[in-house]
């Protein structure tokens, strides 16, 4: 029996669009579907999503309790019906008493489990509801966090002052473990019984969830806000994780800049930690230095944090704060949240890769996942499983990690030095493969420049390593913590993750080199004119990346190498130096990654402003999955602004006459620059505000300005619209953005020559995807031909390869090619959906190229624009 509902909380009158959208959304999750929900931006997407799946969660959290009532009842009544009918039969029936004995033993264990489950919802009911209005209990938590904060400088201080300890005995949280291999540790558990994880019982079992992930945390910011202005806001337990980057509140540990190295540190005081506490027990300490811990990871002031956060909605900047207050960490304190949270905000990777997803305790089993700004979706897996290594962080990784075996040598067990031995052996095999060798310096080697695309089997026997498990490899990764131990090694011996052993002469050479490298930094803070701003943050930056030790990396592409032969290929670039020079793989099945998501979870749903076209991202990430058509569900909503306040034009031809058709062996002619300027120059004329131009590439977009500043174009039109060009800087964005929109306001109030401002951008560039050109910011969007990605690229081609090889043709046309097309009105669809942002916005597009008039071509464009179209052949 389907479930509906007739109408959905919210915090406005909905539009029409909107509550199709939240019944077709109840439905497919009620069903269990995989859906693809579109809804172009402005159209309240994010509200329907909230409102819509949040019923749909209270209305199955209220069928199960009912349901589960109803079987408790029905249950007793067998019970005592069972009771009274045997001490009615007589001794006779002798024979039915075991059958009698199971039948009521099912009974009541399934009465006692229904009053149990009964009892811990009721609990955590009620603890949640105390959290919500116990007002004092805030006040008091955060007046003992102020007399905590005291106490922890005067901590801070005292450990200042601490001396280091003498002897190797201080490297002595540098050392691996005794490590076990999987053989022998089965052998040890069969003889002894396996040890039971005392962490088992701390488990906390997870409630009915809606797991929401998108791209970035501005955007998961957005949608938290969302959620705190909708109806649900007092309700619902809301909980938003990020990395240790975005949550850590630990000055000490958020200075260290890179996301390996806050790890590492994170992990290490967790160690730290652990060991303290069973020294605390009575375990006798080795002498050395006092390892220090996180003083924000205590177990009360995270039980503490975790409810409150339960108790009312916070997104990160929030959380940052709250932890501040209450001294504690909100990275491990919103893990704790996960289990009794209701809404669980988090980006992909926490979802989308398994060992990300395992480490921070996200169980999708039975649960409900939505994946927002999913248009790159398929890409998006791809990036994530793919890994790179370049010729000077392998060279590197050699370097330390030998260097790491022969101080140590004679402290680490055989089985260690075993696997160290394996790993370089498997890292050695890499670098000849680029034709390269290690001890010797990657920018000194040469290599001859060329391309080469390798199954993971023909590789793996190029590089001279297929004798190598490398299943136990990443299984030793994993259990030894190696890449932590090498990274704390390299942090404390090396200035520069390069040349180790001159900084590691003897003992002296080593307790006077962090005073040496401390005296260098005054000298060079003494003298700040001798370095420009720029350079020394690019020089802090490349000794941060080299400080760093890339066995992270190493480790990601091993990993990345046990996949299946078929699903992915590696590829072998070699750029004429062996530092620059590089292994790739490159995954070309993202099905296998996210089958495993689309089994565990009870629903998917895929949503998107531009989910156009959907064919290939059906039939390449949903059937390859194993999903069948009948779980997939499709909804597309037009847009909720009038007809007439878009208008999408398609030009054939220029205003002398010139076709528009921007291919390859075109474009470049004057004949094809001067005709887009004088179209461009003709739309300055009439369009007011702001016009913002997308050219295919950066590099079409530099030959073609500098051919308008030579003609003149250029000039004719800054006396329109002063003339704006995005940035080669990602930081700078926000700058030029401004700029451009106090531009157009100066022009629309003070009525001089200038009509608005002109901006020139790339098609998939920093601007093509979440800027908003809303109102006078996007009067006219320009799309300057079509762009298409770069057919040559050893990448796509071994992409359409494998598609043509493994998807059926349709309609005449290989997958491959259908790929291209798609790839190219992906990104048109994303740049020109910049423009509309709301109900009262209006705006023109206009596609400049004949191509776009192709039936096909247009059947990609999303709905609501394709209707709209009108094709202009003069």
């Amino acid at each position: 029996m389907e479930n509906s509902r007739a109408q959905f909380p919210f915090p406005y009158q909905p539009y029409n669009i909107q509550e199709e959208f939240m019944q077709a959304l109840y439905s497919a999750l009620d069903k269990g579907k995989v859906g693809i929900f579109e809804s172009p931006t402005g159209t309240g997407k994010s509200l329907s999503l909230i409102c819509g799946a949040l019923s749909w969660l209270t209305d199955y959290e209220e069928r199960k309790r009912q349901e589960a009532a109803a079987l408790l009842q029905e249950g007793e009544a067998a019970l005592s019906t069972n009771a009274a009918q045997s001490s009615a039969v007589s001794s006779s029936a002798e024979l039915d008493w075991i059958t009698d004995f199971v039948q009521k033993k099912a009974e009541r264990d399934l009465v006692s489990k229904l009053k149990e489950e009964e009892l811990k919802r009721k609990k955590r009911e009620e603890r949640l509801e105390m959290i919500r209005n116990n007002v004092q209990l805030k006040y008091a938590v955060k007046r003992k966090s102020y007399e905590e904060d005291e106490a922890f400088k005067l901590l801070q201080l005292s450990k200042e002052e601490q001396v280091e300890a003498t002897g190797d005995q201080e490297d002595e949280e540098l050392i691996i473990a005794e490590y076990e291999s999987d053989d022998e540790s089965k052998i040890k558990s069969r003889f002894f019984g396996a040890e039971k994880d005392e962490d088992d019982e701390l488990v906390e079992e997870h409630v009915t969830k809606i797991y929401y992930c998108s791209r970035t945390h501005s955007q998961l910011a957005q949608f938290v806000h969302e959620v705190q202005k909708s109806p649900f806001s007092k309700d619902i337990s809301v909980v938003t994780l990020g990395s240790r980057q975005n949550l850590c509140i630990n000055e000490g540990v958020r200075r260290l800049g890179s996301i390996q190295r806050i790890n590492d540190r994170c992990m290490e005081m967790q160690k730290n930690k652990h060991e303290k506490h069973n020294h605390e027990e009575g375990v006798k300490r080795k002498r050395g230095p006092a390892k220090s811990v996180c003083p924000y990871n205590k177990a009360s002031a995270l039980q503490q944090m975790r409810d409150v956060v339960l108790g009312a909605v916070h997104d990160i900047e929030q959380l940052l704060k709250l932890g501040r207050e209450t001294h504690s960490c909100p990275y491990y304190s919103t893990r704790l949240a996960i289990p009794p949270a209701q809404l669980v905000v988090l980006p992909y990777q926490m979802v989308l890769h398994e060992a990300t997803r395992r480490a921070a305790g996200v169980q999708l089993k039975g649960q409900v996942l939505i994946i927002d700004e999913a248009h790159n979706l398929s890409d998006t897996l791809s990036c994530i499983h793919s890994a790179e290594l370049s010729g000077a962080q392998l060279c590197r990784a050699h370097s330390q990690l030998s260097q790491y075996a022969d101080r140590y040598k004679s402290r680490l067990k055989a089985k260690n030095l075993m696997y160290i031995k394996q790993i370089l052996f498997v890292i050695e095999g890499l670098v000849r493969v680029l034709g390269g060798k290690v001890g010797q310096s990657p920018q000194s080697q040469t290599t001859q420049p060329g391309t080469e695309m390798l199954t993971i089997n023909n590789f793996l026997f190029k590089a001279q390593i297929d004798n190598i498990n490398l299943f136990k490899l990443q299984r030793y990764f994993e259990k030894s913590m190696i890449s932590r131990k090498l990274g704390g090694f390299v942090e404390k011996y090396a200035g520069s993750g390069v040349t180790l052993h001159t900084h590691c002469n003897n003992k002296e050479n080593r307790r006077t080199e962090g005073l040496n490298r401390y005296l260098q930094t005054l000298q060079s803070n003494q003298n700040p004119g001798t370095v420009p701003a720029a350079d020394q943050q690019e020089s802090v930056e490349t000794e941060k990346v080299l400080s760093a030790s890339p066995m992270m990396q190493v480790k990601g592409f091993f990993m990345a190498l046990t996949n299946s032969n078929t699903d992915g290929r590696v590829v072998v670039h070699k750029q004429g130096s062996l530092s620059e020079s590089s292994v790739k793989f490159l995954l070309l099945n993202p099905a296998v990654h996210f089958a495993q998501v689309l089994k565990e979870c009870r629903a998917v749903i895929i949503a998107g402003g531009t989910m156009q076209p959907v064919s290939d991202f059906k039939q390449e990430l949903l059937f390859s999955a194993g999903v069948g058509e009948e779980r997939i569900t499709e909804f597309s909503c037009g847009h909720v602004i009038p007809p007439e306040n878009i208008l999408p034009l398609v030009l054939c031809s220029g205003p002398s006459g010139q076709e528009l058709e921007f291919t390859f062996q075109n474009r470049d002619t004057p004949r094809m620059m001067d005709e887009t300027g004088r179209i461009l120059s003709n739309i300055c004329n009439v369009v007011p505000g702001g016009v913002v131009c997308f050219f295919p590439s950066y590099d079409y977009s530099k030959r073609i300005l500098s051919h308008w500043e030579a003609s003149g174009t250029l000039t004719r039109l800054a006396n329109k619209k002063k003339i704006f060009q995005e940035p080669k800087k990602a930081n700078q964005v926000e700058q030029v953005l401004n700029e451009f929109s106090r531009c157009i306001q100066r022009c629309s109030a003070d009525c001089s020559g200038l009509t608005g401002a002109l901006l020139f951008s790339v098609v998939g560039g920093k601007m093509s995807e979440g800027i908003n050109f809303s109102d006078d910011l996007g009067r006219c969007v320009v799309m300057v031909g079509m762009p298409y990605p770069n057919i040559k690229s050893p990448e796509l081609q071994e992409k359409m390869s494998y598609l043509d090889k493994h998807l059926p043709h349709s309609q005449g046309r290989s997958p491959g090619q259908a790929l291209i097309e798609n790839l190219c009105m992906k990104a048109v669809n994303q740049s020109i959906g910049r423009a509309i942002r709301h109900r009262g916005d209006y705006s023109s597009v206009v596609l400049c190229d004949r191509r776009y008039s192709r039936p096909a071509t247009l059947s990609k464009l999303p709905t609501w624009i394709k209707d709209r179209t009108t094709t202009h052949t003069t």
